[in-house]
């Protein structure tokens, strides 16, 4: 077998494997801690959709202003979701406040 046959078929497969991939994205919503309950429900129905088509969902509250100071409000809006979506997500990080901004990240439950 010459050497350019064995580059090619080589190449070949590397770019089926390449095609076999599932690129994965992180989809970001972004919350206030003062969410109204219809908001909410919009929201968490975004954040299913994401999952069930293969993605993560990162949750974020951003705060403004003064809101900083009771961080613990940003706290139970993503304990919230987290409990809306617990039949389908695990959580990969739990939450985090970073600056003004307090995000967790959620997964799709591995599938049985």
């Amino acid at each position: 077998m010459n050497y350019g046959k064995y580059k090619f078929e080589q190449a070949k497969k590397e770019k089926e494997a390449k095609k076999k991939q599932k690129v994965l994205e992180i989809k970001e919503l972004r919350v206030t801690p003062n969410i109204e309950e219809h908001d909410f429900g919009f929201k968490c129905k975004n954040a299913r959709k994401f999952l069930m088509d293969g993605n993560k969902v990162k949750l974020t509250v951003r705060f403004r202003g003064r809101e900083v100071n009771n961080s613990k409000a940003g706290e139970v809006v993503l304990n919230n979701f987290i409990e809306a979506l617990e039949d389908i997500a695990t959580v990969e990080k739990l939450p985090k406040l970073e600056g003004r901004n307090m995000f967790t990240i959620l997964a799709k439950k591995a599938d049985k």
